[in-house]
């Protein structure tokens, strides 16, 4: 899977761009506040069907202008096809696939598979069990988009179910059934997939950061559902939440559901979560980043484009020559302020564009 082409117009700092990228690591070099991220984060746009830094599509377009644009041109192993995003203030973003507009967000879903890592990413170990659910949807969104429709309408039942207990001292018991069967439902086949989902990393994790640590290390990851389950997820969750009931209507929220869930992440079986060192914490994060780029390789028969955003910097130069061989494995786009980290690595086939006050050069 490749990019050809990457277009621009009133995104971002963008006024223009057009942006031919080669197959293999293409370096966005410049200062930072220059956009180098913006153009990072346009790819993942066209991936996902929203930015990685805001909800609000709004702040996409260029200040002052009306709308904006996206657009890539692309070619996996089903042939070519063209991605676009086209923006409006005060107005939802609309995709075209093939120049067909989506009719829903999850259309997209597939057909540009990307893994990306930015500072920000480190939190998937070190921070709460919030990002680590959210590791979990977007890799299996991309490679099951109905899963990414089942997320959705469970988080659609989890807030009319939430509602009914904040609104109600003693809510309708007919009504409060119909959103536990829903949640019950959706959440059975949520919980399928990401049991299937780690099951498939943790075997590449494990080997993939022994290699790292030089055999030291032990990295083992395993689900951690709130929904202690075995089987009958279904009937285990329905049980679940009536006997939750008393303690929801006093918190004013569902306690019990995929929504909760966890990814346990132990080295050498001890609690990197709570016990980790800084260092151990950044290597583990990486371990997960390049596992998820061999998963989906192995999963859909092509590697997936790679973006790294300026996260070279938050590494010692052994996880850097690490990430950087990594990118051979596919097209890879690199945001830094520098070269000297690829330079080290003595990587070839390297395309390097200029990245100054929103314009974009090929050197």
């Amino acid at each position: 899977m490749r990019i050809d082409k990457l277009r621009l117009s009133q995104y971002r700092n963008y006024t223009s761009l057009d942006m031919r990228p080669g197959p293999g690591i293409n370096a966005i070099l410049g200062d930072n506040a220059q956009g180098k991220t913006n153009a990072a984060e346009a790819i993942f746009l066209c991936a996902f069907g929203r930015s990685h830094r805001t909800a609000r599509d709004s702040e996409l377009i260029m200040q002052g202008c009306a709308g904006g644009y996206v657009g890539i041109d692309l070619t996996n192993n089903t042939g070519a096809h063209l991605i676009e995003l086209k923006l409006r203030d005060g107005e939802r973003k609309k995709i075209y696939i093939d120049r067909q507009q989506a009719a829903k967000t999850g259309e997209l879903m597939g057909h540009l598979n990307v893994v990306m890592f930015a500072p920000e990413d480190l939190a998937i170990v070190k921070e709460g069990p919030a990002e680590r659910r959210r590791f979990m949807d977007m890799e299996i969104s991309q490679t099951h988009p109905a899963y990414f429709y089942r997320l959705q309408r469970y988080n659609a039942a989890l807030k009319q179910r939430n509602a009914l207990l904040k609104e109600q001292i003693q809510p309708n018991a007919e009504m409060l059934d119909v959103w536990d069967q829903q949640l019950a439902a959706l959440g059975e086949d949520i919980m399928i997939d990401r049991y299937d989902f780690i099951d498939g990393l943790s075997t590449i994790a494990y080997d993939l950061h022994r290699s790292i640590s030089g055999g030291k290390e032990a990295l083992e990851i395993a689900y951690e559902p709130s929904l202690k389950a075995e089987g009958d997820f279904y009937g285990e969750m329905m049980d679940a939440l009536k006997r939750s009931v008393t303690e929801d209507l006093r918190r004013g929220f569902t306690t019990v559901g995929p929504h909760r869930d966890d990814i346990a992440i132990s080295l050498s079986g001890v609690d990197l979560r709570a016990f980790g060192s800084q260092g151990q914490k950044r290597t583990a994060a990486l371990s997960l980043k390049l596992s998820e780029l061999t998963f989906l390789r192995e999963l859909k028969d092509e590697p997936p484009v790679l973006i790294l955003d300026d996260v070279l910097s938050e590494l010692d130069d052994s996880r850097q020559r690490l990430l950087l061989e990594s990118m051979q494995q596919c097209q890879c786009f690199l945001t830094c302020t520098s070269l000297e980290g690829v330079k080290r690595a003595g990587l070839n086939d390297i395309k390097v564009f200029r990245c100054v006050s929103g314009t974009m050069e090929e050197e």
